[in-house]
């Protein structure tokens, strides 16, 4: 009997395209339409039962943030309106692949999470370590976090999924680069520099837009672990971050972070030789300088881990009038999923528990009843919308301003291009020096090396596309044949992926 692999919904249907979703073009946005992308996104959110999916181990504290500097004209957040004006703040630092229970000083993204208890509402301003991410489509995520997980076999963690996964997926390469060379083993969360990653819209009372992007840079500077040195503190303190950020603000060695932004106008953005909604890549410093904003310092531990750090809950959707979304279609799918993997750990009242709830401004909408409505569940006002009985009403002055999208609703596929192998390349040629490219590549060898041959071969291809230096020195740490991954980098992807099969 014939078997049949079509990949299909839950429902048996046939599922016609796993790897775009659907949205009016390229960026996007995507369309809720895209039942595949919500039936993905929603299942991957629950799979864990307690412990978040990712990001599961961290630490946080609460603190201040005030601003320096006036960027009035860009924006109407009242949180940012005057210099000296001062928000709370609570942030969270993280791994991001491994469980609870794992060590600090793996290899891997850390996330950079911080939540403005503004005036307002509360924003939440939720990124990385990193300026860039390996993928920029939703649809990609539940799959690329499997392979950073465990085999559902072996329940280890394997180097083929891992390889198997990057090799396939070119976009990759730049936040590999970055993740393979010391940037990948922070030190501390104190010395680490902090991205929002993505695009964002800011605007002000007339509507006038701009694009940014959002800079933590770490008062404290920059300390890596070398690959040994991680290893080693691997060992000797599985937790190591999480007790230097309590330690230091428990002695008053208060931690602090400069924000900072880049600005772009919707002009310069329709000429920029980089899609600047594609979170894979940077725009660099010297086309769009940053400028200063404001500072974070983080002056005061929580008094009970779970019920601030663990329950903590941010969510890229949370904006303020004057700062928006983007088209990427990566933040796009993140809006849903983060709310959505919330409701499913800590209910569909996670917004009352006290890190989580406005501090500074009053929740009141329609939103009713299940499980713990702990904050008097609107009392005696109505309970629907529109009421003549003073419920609360919209507000039509804080509306995001309007951009213009069009295109045919379909599933619109990145097209590689060399353009994919240009910041990567740049970043091994110009922003490491040779000690920082000799760690990368031992880093590289001593993981790749644990995958099969042709995987080796097909990611190494890719190293060489972005520089030829890069890959001749992978390949010979790795005992390859260089004439042979030179000639799968000049091949097309699908051809590579074939003769590597």
């Amino acid at each position: 009997m014939k078997r049949d692999k079509r990949f299909t919904f839950n429902s048996g249907a046939p599922v016609d395209d796993d790897q775009n979703s659907v949205s009016t073009g390229i960026p996007g946005p995507t369309l809720m339409q895209d039942t595949h992308l919500m039936e993905k996104l929603a299942h991957f959110d629950r799979e864990r039962i307690p412990e978040r999916v990712v990001h599961a181990k961290g630490a946080g504290a609460f603190g201040v943030f005030e601003v320096t500097h006036d960027i009035s004209q860009y924006t109407c957040a009242d949180f940012l309106s005057e210099v000296g004006k001062k928000t709370e703040v609570f942030a969270r630092f993280s791994t991001v692949g491994g469980e609870r229970g794992s060590a600090d000083a793996a290899r891997d993204p850390r996330g950079f999470a911080v939540k403005f208890y503004t005036e307002e509402g509360n924003y939440d301003l939720v990124g990385n370590n990193t300026p860039i991410f390996f993928i920029r489509d939703a649809i990609k995520f539940p799959d690329f976090i499997h392979t950073q997980k465990r085999n559902p076999k072996t329940n280890l963690k394997d180097p083929d999924m891992f390889w198997d996964f990057l090799s396939l997926t070119p976009e990759s390469l730049h936040q590999t680069t970055i993740l393979f060379s010391d940037r990948g083993t922070p030190a501390t969360y104190r010395h680490m520099h902090g991205y929002g990653s993505h695009t964002f819209m800011m605007y002000d009372k007339n509507g006038e837009y701009v694009w940014v992007k959002f800079h933590w840079r770490s008062e404290q500077g920059i300390k890596n672990l070398t690959g040994p040195e991680a290893e080693k503190m691997t060992g000797d303190d599985p937790d190591h971050a999480t007790r230097d950020l309590y330690q230091a603000i428990e002695k008053g060695d208060y931690p602090s972070w400069t924000l900072e932004l880049q600005i772009m106008t919707p002009e310069e953005a329709e000429r920029y030789p980089y899609d600047i909604f594609d979170i894979t890549k940077v725009w660099f410093h010297g086309d769009y300088p940053r400028i200063p904003v404001g500072r974070m310092t983080l002056n005061r531990n929580p008094e009970n881990y779970f019920a601030d750090v663990e329950q903590a809950a941010f969510a890229p959707g949370n904006f303020v009038p004057g700062i928006g979304p983007s088209p990427d279609k990566l933040l796009q799918g993140r809006f849903f999923s983060y709310p959505d993997t919330h409701r499913h750990r800590l209910g569909p009242n996670f917004d009352q528990i006290p890190v989580n709830a406005p501090k500074a401004a009053k929740k009141r909408n329609y939103q009713r009843d299940s499980f713990m409505a702990i904050d008097g569940n609107g009392g005696s006002e109505p309970n629907y919308y529109p009421n003549s009985m003073g419920g609360p009403e919209p507000d039509q002055s804080t509306a995001i301003p309007p951009i213009d999208v069009s295109g045919m609703a379909a599933r619109h596929e990145y097209k590689l291009s060399d353009k994919d192998f240009e910041q990567p390349g740049e970043l091994y040629r110009r922003a490491m020096n040779d000690t920082d490219r000799a760690n990368l590549i031992a880093n590289i060898a001593g993981h790749l090396g644990g995958a099969q041959e042709r995987l080796q071969y097909r990611q190494t291809a890719l190293f060489f596309k972005a520089d030829p230096d890069y890959g001749r020195r992978v390949a010979e740490a790795l005992g390859l044949n260089q004439k042979r991954v030179e000639e799968l980098a000049k091949m097309t992807q699908e051809e590579r992926v074939q003769a590597t099969s």
